[in-house]
């Protein structure tokens, strides 16, 4: 297939999935309009979002939303409101999607101060309407012109990327040729704008802070250990996760997270392999089963003897709310958790340069990256 072949397969592709939304989002539209129209009073039926309705779901190996339902009536001023907003969002995607422009969330949040009396008290509020659209129409939020702030994630490593921008022109480049830190991980990041092409990288080590990430490509890790180093930048956003997760389907990657040992870092991990329960509608596209934690652990704490910060309230809570988390019932995390809750006390990665700055390089990435059989 041609270069040209393949851009008019692609806009042929974006054409139809377009459509497919506009088709699903006014179907919503319609159902209300017609419970209106019978008498009724609207409602809509969501699954409902907690880690009591997470469900393994074997066929993809991610946890999804199980069959526990909430409803969102009109019988209540709150929820007769949130309604409205539905509709007025609903209203607003149509007009972007067929204008070919896109919002971000944050402008998305202040569009609705031209709705009156129903504008979004917070943005958290409608971050979570666009989610509820999201399960309610099978559509994804990129198919609604929804889009985040850049969040600078970025990738680094032997892997080439050949990237679409608005234009519709293609740029192909190596990740190691993009500045001294890599590639910026785009919001959207599906075939139709990036195509990836291997290098020599063996496997990918994600890494949830940018002091962490750049140690790595100061110490020449990708290279000695063909290594593609992929900065998370905290909690990672849904492109960060979907990249990663075409890495390894498409490259046949192997990958791990190298992160803080804390309760926090552990549910970066979670949402790398299991998949968020903010986002268990859509595990399946985002999640990376086979992902393997070689972040700090408790027993690295002790085994190390690394410097350490005492839990917080706020941890040890976190840290509890796991052990009834059913991503994290096997063996391995009860312990592990069990064991920080006994010590209180947690470590950062950087605790590693009480022996240098080349022991996470020359020492402790090499010897965990062993035991898992990845080098």
């Amino acid at each position: 297939m041609t270069t040209t072949e393949r851009g008019k397969e692609g806009r042929k592709m974006t054409n139809e999935r377009q459509k497919m939304t506009m088709d699903r989002l006014t179907k919503i539209v319609e159902s209300t309009y017609n419970q209106l129209n019978d008498g009724e009073i609207p409602l809509m039926n969501l699954p409902l979002r907690s880690k009591s309705n997470i469900e393994f779901d074997p066929k993809h190996n991610v946890w999804k939303y199980g069959d526990m339902m909430t409803s969102r009536t009109c019988k209540t001023v709150k929820g007769a409101m949130m309604m409205l907003r539905t509709l007025h969002m609903i209203d607003f995607i149509d007009g972007m999607i067929k204008d070919n422009r896109s919002s971000t969330l944050r402008e998305m949040y202040y569009i609705s101060e031209g709705w009156g009396n129903s504008k979004f008290t917070s943005q958290d509020e409608s971050d979570l309407l666009a989610e509820d659209l999201e399960i309610v129409s099978t559509c994804m939020r990129e198919d609604f012109k929804l889009k985040p702030e850049d969040d600078g994630a970025k990738v680094y490593g032997d892997v080439t990327i050949t990237e679409v921008n608005r234009k519709g022109e293609k740029k192909t480049f190596n990740c190691r040729d993009v500045g001294d830190s890599g590639y910026g991980i785009p919001f959207n990041v599906e075939k139709e704008k990036v195509t990836i092409k291997p290098g020599n990288a063996k496997f990918i080590i994600a890494i949830e802070t940018g002091g962490m990430y750049d140690r790595l490509i100061e110490n020449g890790f990708d290279e000695k250990h063909k290594a593609l180093l992929v900065h998370l930048k905290g909690q990672p956003a849904r492109s960060t996760r979907r990249f990663i997760k075409r890495l390894n389907e498409e490259l046949k990657l192997p990958v791990t997270v190298f992160t803080d040992g804390d309760p926090w870092s552990f549910r970066i991990f979670a949402s790398v392999a299991y998949g968020a329960i903010k986002t268990a509608h859509i595990s399946d596209y985002l999640a990376t089963p086979t992902a393997q934690f070689i972040g700090i652990t408790a027993t690295d704490i002790l085994n190390y003897k690394l410097p350490t910060d005492k839990l917080s309230d706020q941890d040890v809570a976190a840290l509890k709310s796991e052990l009834t988390d059913p991503r994290f019932k096997d063996e391995f995390w009860v312990s592990e958790i069990e064991a920080m809750l006994g010590m209180k006390k947690k470590a950062e990665q950087q605790a590693l340069a009480k022996y240098g700055l080349d022991f996470v390089t020359d020492k402790y990435l090499p010897d965990k990256l062993t035991d898992l059989g990845v080098l």
